[in-house]
């Protein structure tokens, strides 16, 4: 028993606690800034995307976006553009690739790359003012990302 905790744990440390099939944040291919497969391997669930894209504590999308679907969501943003039929605009794996990193796909964005951990200049630990340090990760996970790209599909004019 004791050995096959272990065990889980040493595969869980160097997996860096990813779930069997996930694509690590450094392993995404983009091409043409879209990420063509599945960064988990299962299908998102929309409606947890929709919760994640109004909360102001995950992805917090409405703070730069309008989404007419979250009317309920106060103070919505207008720095980018509104994500009403974004599902029309853009792929499946074109949504996959914005949320993951925008800069891959649209060079000067200012939206923050939400499935990232290498290649900044100077990460902080949060908001304590400190450099991060090894519990540093994405600011969303991967099923998160699947999940905000379901539901986002789902936004039509």
């Amino acid at each position: 028993m004791k050995h096959s905790i272990l065990a889980a744990m040493a595969l869980a440390l160097s997996t860096g606690g990813l779930a069997a099939g996930e694509v690590a944040p450094s392993q995404v291919k983009y091409e043409d800034g879209a990420v063509m497969t599945s960064l988990t391997g299962t299908p998102g669930d929309a409606a947890e995307g929709r919760k994640i894209v109004g909360s102001k504590k995950l992805g917090n999308c409405v703070a730069c976006h309008v989404v007419s679907d979250l009317a309920d969501v106060p103070f919505q943003g207008e720095i980018g553009p509104p994500l009403d039929g974004a599902g029309e605009r853009w792929s499946e794996a074109d949504l996959r690739g914005i949320v993951s990193n925008a800069k891959m796909m649209f060079d000067g964005s200012m939206m923050p790359s939400f499935y990232k951990t290498e290649g900044f200049i100077r990460p902080g630990k949060a908001y304590t003012g400190k450099a991060a340090d090894d519990t540093f990760g994405p600011l969303l996970s991967a099923e998160q990302i699947e999940n905000v790209v379901a539901y986002l599909v789902t936004l039509k004019e």
